[in-house]
């Protein structure tokens, strides 16, 4: 089941036997594909585990936030937490630089008391074993903001402004002792480089170390096969105790962009009814074109996205329902540890069991 919670009070109460994952729409208003392609991927999910949610008489209930716009933040459950994943969107990464005018305000102009209740929202999500945040684009920014970390500056020309299209980013050396980004770390090779879907105006560059808690998992290139950067793209906050996958993650990329063929043709559907502009459906079709034409990189963006969203959005849905079907007393025969979460550069899909056997 999927919904739109506009307002405070159509927010959803639980019911039992469903499991509900939040979806924060930071697009106000804008015409988006990520948002679309978050909500697909929860679906895929949750079509290829139907017979066995149908067996135990489980569900569940997609609710997307419109936050920045006042639509209320989902409550985390005492008992079971919260799956939540955070979307891209436009605009300076502090909503009160966002007065319409400014260039980096991309022509939003937003009242920033939303701003506390997100923070809310995600100080309860840390400090639940079972909270779960996963951060892309705009929402890392939020998330750095709300740590503290790291600084968002407007990319000016001498980095060639805004970054779009098929990039790298550079994994840390923390990447390969991880107990999840290490199978990543491993797929890179020598390079330690991974391809990334970027639409990058603001870089978020650290104020400093960064606390012995936390990871960087990846920073920029310079262009491809360019020296290491300074901004933060990929951010590990807080992970599960019980097998090492990100619960809090960050990425200032776009991983839930993949099946491009599908998102061309679902932007050339918006153009062609007038519900985006000529400017910004130009810019989203050359970018994915560019991934059309290169067959590694759309292996490699597939690489990429399987490990820092897919995967681990797998992982704490399964681990979710398992729990759910669990404290009902009904059968569930899934693990998330025995069954497939990522997808490598081979194409083979496999289990965090099969991926510690096989690499």
């Amino acid at each position: 089941m999927y919904q739109r919670v506009s307002t405070r009070d159509a927010a959803p109460a639980p019911e039992a036997g469903t499991v509900d994952v939040a979806v924060l729409d930071m697009n106000h208003g804008w015409p988006n594909l990520g948002h679309a392609a978050v909500v697909r991927s929860l679906r895929q999910v949750v079509c290829d585990l139907r017979a066995a949610m149908a067996d135990a008489g489980l569900r569940v209930r997609v609710s997307s936030y419109d936050v920045r716009r006042h639509g209320g933040r989902p409550a985390v459950d005492a008992a079971s937490g919260l799956l939540c994943i955070g979307t891209g969107g436009p605009g300076h990464l502090d909503p009160r630089r966002n007065d319409g005018l400014d260039p980096g305000s991309q022509g939003i102009a937003e009242d920033p008391s939303w701003e506390p209740e997100v923070f809310g929202l995600f100080d309860d999500l840390r400090a639940h074993p079972e909270g779960t945040l996963l951060a892309i684009c705009h929402s890392f920014g939020i998330m750095c903001r709300w740590l503290g970390v790291a600084d968002a500056h407007l990319r000016g020309p001498e980095k060639g402004g805004k970054s779009a299209g098929i990039m790298e980013n550079a994994l840390t050396p923390a990447a390969r002792t991880h107990p999840w980004f290490r199978f990543l770390s491993q797929q890179a090779g020598a390079s330690q480089r991974i391809a990334v879907l970027d639409s990058r105006l603001y870089d978020l560059l650290p104020e400093g170390p960064l606390p012995d808690t936390m990871q960087a998992i990846g920073y920029e290139t310079l262009g491809v096969g360019g020296p290491v950067g300074p901004a933060l793209t990929m951010l590990e906050v807080e992970r599960s105790a019980a097998d090492g996958m990100p619960r809090i993650l960050g990425v200032n990329h776009h991983p839930e962009i993949v099946n491009r063929p599908r998102q061309l043709a679902l932007l050339r559907r918006r153009h062609a009814a007038g519900k985006i502009d000529d400017r910004w459906y130009e810019e989203r079709r050359r970018t994915l074109m560019e991934a059309l034409d290169d067959r590694a990189g759309e292996q490699q963006l597939a690489l990429t996205s399987s490990f820092s969203l897919h995967g681990p959005l797998r992982y704490h849905l399964l681990r979710r329902l398992r729990q759910t079907a669990e404290s009902l007393g009904r059968a569930w025969p899934l693990h998330e540890r025995t069954s497939p979460l990522a997808m490598l550069a081979t194409g083979e899909v496999l289990s965090l069991d099969e991926l510690g056997a096989a690499l």
